[in-house]
């Protein structure tokens, strides 16, 4: 290995501890938040393509419960950044799309994702 792949390396595995510190101490602040208000899941649905994308919506269970706009707003940070950190660069060119849903009872978090490509067929015949 050269230099500079030791470097992109070390660089990724720096960027990758600090996004999951990152995450977790978000999780550890929302959760009782989130319980306080009686809230038992939490639903996020995300978009992005064109080098941006955005939270799209965010349900909570049982119904009725409102998220007061900060904690929504944190809420959804988190969404997002849970989702890039397990698809790095997804909201690139065709971009992804996905749901992430929270157990707040179980603290269990699913993320259900997928990424958009262009496929493309290609054939060339001459002198048939």
């Amino acid at each position: 290995m050269t230099d500079p792949q030791i470097n992109f390396a070390e660089t990724m595995a720096k960027w990758q501890a600090e996004r999951e510190a990152a995450n977790k101490a978000a999780r550890n602040k929302l959760l009782p938040q989130l319980r306080a208000l009686g809230v038992t899941e939490v639903i996020a649905e995300y978009e992005g393509y064109g080098d941006s994308g955005n939270i799209e919506d965010v349900t909570v269970q049982p119904a009725g419960i409102e998220l007061p706009d900060e904690l929504s707003s944190t809420f959804g940070d988190f969404a997002w950044s849970v989702a890039y950190h397990q698809h790095p660069g997804f909201e690139n060119n065709e971009g992804g799309y996905g749901t992430l849903t929270w157990d707040i009872t179980g603290d269990s978090i699913t993320l259900d994702h997928a990424d958009r490509y262009v496929e493309c067929s290609h054939s060339h015949d001459d002198g048939l």
